[in-house]
């Protein structure tokens, strides 16, 4: 088993590969390895794979086995039981939205780094005592946005945070511009629309942008 600073080093090494984390909602299983060969060619290779379709762990699996330079993880994850089946699934990393009591705990007894969500200052502080430093900010627009989170950084120094929710092209330079955000997750870099029409080209070009975005 990994120590907590070991899985923190490991979720942070993740948030460093590049500005933008494609979060994916991926409806057909067919879509998951062209969807993730396109992310990672335009130079997104983390990627959050949310547990919101049944086709979810299959496609987490199938891009852990087919995409070379693919660092894949499971997003949404509520239940403690999430993290073994992302784990069996082959995924590298789990986020989640918040950071509830029972998920706490079950993150201590499994060798997967996690990076759980929080929205206020006592949320991250409560994480900061469990030896979490780098955190998931979320629903960021909703919350206050970038004003939010560079108010965040004054007395809490030691933390990063991966902002995630209403964050687009439009706005997604205005977090990566703070010291405590390294990256920050989006769904724009894979339209629904796109992946439908299996349009990976469109994709590639827009990981392409996303990824040239400074930090």
């Amino acid at each position: 088993m990994s120590s907590m600073q070991d899985l923190q080093t490991r979720i942070a090494a993740v948030l460093a590969l590049a500005p933008v984390v494609p979060v994916l909602v991926i409806d057909e299983l067919k879509d998951a390895v062209p969807l993730a060969r396109a992310l990672v060619a335009g130079g997104l290779p983390a990627i959050e794979v949310t547990l919101r379709t049944p086709v979810a762990l299959d496609a987490v699996r199938a891009i852990a086995a087919e995409v070379e330079g693919a660092a894949v993880g499971v997003g949404s994850v509520r239940r403690p039981s999430d993290f073994v089946d992302a784990l069996k699934a082959g995924a590298t990393f789990a986020v989640s939205p918040g950071s509830a009591a029972g998920l706490i705990a079950a993150a201590r007894d499994i060798d997967l780094p996690w990076l759980p969500g929080a929205a206020t200052a006592s949320e991250a502080m409560a994480l900061l005592e469990h030896g979490y430093t780098q955190l998931k900010f979320f629903p960021a627009e909703s919350v206050g946005g970038a004003t939010a989170l560079k108010a965040l950084g004054g007395p809490l120094p030691e933390l990063r945070f991966c902002a995630t929710g209403g964050i687009g092209v439009h706005n997604a330079h205005e977090y990566l511009a703070l010291k405590n955000v390294p990256c920050v997750g989006g769904s724009w870099v894979a339209p629904t629309a796109a992946v439908k029409a299996g349009d990976w080209a469109k994709i590639e070009a827009l990981a392409r942008e996303a990824a040239a975005l400074a930090r």
